[in-house]
């Protein structure tokens, strides 16, 4: 079988260890910014210093030039902020000061990041011994090719999150969506050319996943815009940080922002929409909005955001885009009066294209089951077979498998199995002809879909598969569990016999 990488990197509990250091004197929103500061710092660092040894074997290099870097989209770091002069003064009292430093040398240096980093090191609340022990903790690369072409950075920052989030009580699942589930979503919906849109983009896994499957298809980057949006202003200075490392141009606005309450690109329709919306966010302030001309289909509950999220990804669509986008479970089925309303209008509207469900264990965030949905406002575009009232259902809950006891990745045979069945049912050639497959897959039509009463769950459409999980037929199963169940009782009863006449050897009768 052949894996991504995993998530778990083998030293987590270590990162937190690390970050843990500083929870006696500050809170977590604010170690946050200190801990994932020192690791973007590392990260250019890791990736400068990879550079500078390959530029010094070569005759005709300068190491010290700095537009050697620039050419291979490698940020340029002076003396006073490379990692080792950071570690080598880690002890010091001054430790603070040389890290504000740094980042304002890297800012002065690299134009993209200005007003991106972090530079509060020095402050007197900050306890520098801590400090410097962070920074002896971080021995491992993040920003050398082999760690870039694992995402160590995406997936150190996954969990980093997680573990700040829950410890900041924030809904999980909302800043960094695991990367074979973005892998996925980029799969099914192919964003070779136009305008890529990722409303809540976090830290960017989104756009960078684009990018990854554009060149993996000998696409250009330059034919994709980058457009995104991002509340949190942790998460979208790292995402800045995240997108400026790789070379991509995207526009995050000027600032961030509330996407509900400030959109920052009003008039865009996207080509392509990929997004992993905050979960039943219930604080959104849809009170605010009631009358929202996005609201096509109805006014979603101020209660839960889920519907809103979907009601503004159809408003930012183009005539022919396809939107892609992670949601919690409950969307597919919530019998709640609008949100029920909403879905029934976007069905007979034909705007659902296809829902998967997805295996649990695949976020470090939360474990609220998710699915994936998938909306185009013209269902016999691009090229693909006309499926005007039809919805292709995909329960792909039995993939993935356990990279450690709590965590779930899809293969990429996982990946290929879904994002090929989609392709299939869209009609493209290349992906061979679909066919519905009992416990995995089926095309529904509307009229089916109207009969379940509008409801989505994929598992009421495709079935059950004839077979167990393991591929051993149901009713052989059933005969040799009985049959072994049957035997440990008999070995149990003959246990008890045994017991009861060696109580009665020494005294005890029943």
């Amino acid at each position: 079988m052949s894996t991504t990488n995993g998530a778990n990197l083998g030293f987590e509990q270590k990162l937190w260890e690390m970050a843990d250091k500083l929870r006696n004197n500050m809170d977590a929103a604010e170690y946050k910014h200190v801990v994932l500061g020192l690791l973007f710092l590392k990260y250019i660092s890791d990736a400068f210093e990879e550079e500078y040894e390959r530029l010094s074997r070569d005759e005709w290099a300068d190491p010290e030039d700095p537009d050697e870097y620039l050419a291979n989209n490698i940020f340029w770091v002076s003396r006073e902020a490379r990692w080792q002069h950071i570690r080598d003064n880690a002890k010091k009292p001054e430790i603070g000061r040389i890290i504000d430093d740094a980042m304002v040398a890297i800012e002065k240096d690299n134009p993209s990041l200005k007003n991106v980093l972090p530079k509060d090191y020095a402050r007197p609340d900050l306890d520098k011994t801590r400090l410097g022990e962070i920074i002896d903790l971080f021995s491992f690369k993040v920003g050398d090719r082999e760690s870039q072409s694992k995402d160590v950075l995406g997936r150190v920052y996954e969990y980093f999150l997680s573990r700040f989030a829950s410890a900041e009580g924030k809904n999980g699942g909302q800043f960094y969506t695991p990367r074979t589930v973005v892998k996925l979503l980029v799969e099914m919906i192919e964003p070779y050319k136009g305008r890529i849109y990722d409303p809540c983009c976090g830290s960017g896994g989104m756009f960078v996943q684009s990018e990854s499957f554009i060149r993996a298809h000998q696409g250009k980057i330059g034919d994709v815009a980058v457009y995104g949006q991002e509340s949190n202003p942790t998460t979208w200075r790292l995402c800045k940080m995240n997108l400026a490392i790789r070379g991509i141009d995207g526009n995050l606005g000027s600032k961030p922002a509330d996407t509900f309450h400030e959109d920052l690109h009003q008039h865009l329709r996207a080509d392509y929409i990929l997004a992993n919306p905050p979960f039943n966010v219930s604080d959104w302030g849809g009170e605010r909005l009631t009358e929202d001309k996005r609201w096509k289909f109805g006014t979603p509950p101020v209660g839960n955001a889920n519907y809103a999220w979907i009601q503004h990804m159809v408003s930012k669509l183009a005539p022919s885009g396809v939107a892609g986008f992670v949601l919690a479970n409950g969307s597919m089925s919530t019998n709640q009066t609008s949100e029920a309303a909403i879905r029934k209008g976007l069905i007979e509207n034909d705007l659902v294209d296809a829902i998967v469900t997805l295996p649990g264990q695949l976020f470090y965030s939360t474990q609220i089951p998710v699915c994936l949905w998938f909306l185009t406002k013209n269902k016999a575009a691009r090229g693909h077979r006309d499926r005007r009232g039809e919805i292709l259902f995909i329960d792909a809950r039995k993939l993935g498998h356990m990279v450690s006891r709590i965590h779930k990745e899809f293969s990429e045979e996982d990946i290929r199995q879904v994002a090929n069945t989609y392709h299939a049912w869209r009609g493209q050639r290349e992906a061979g002809e679909y066919k519905d497959v009992k416990g995995f897959c089926k095309a529904a039509t509307l009229e089916e879909v109207r009969n379940h009463e509008y409801i989505l769950t994929p598992g009421r459409y495709v079935g059950i598969e004839d077979t167990t999980e393991d591929g051993e037929p149901f009713a052989e199963k059933m005969t040799r569990l009985t049959g072994e169940l049957a035997d440990q009782f008999a070995k149990s009863q003959h246990l008890e016999e045994e017991i009861r006449r060696n109580l009665k050897k020494i005294g005890f009768d029943f």
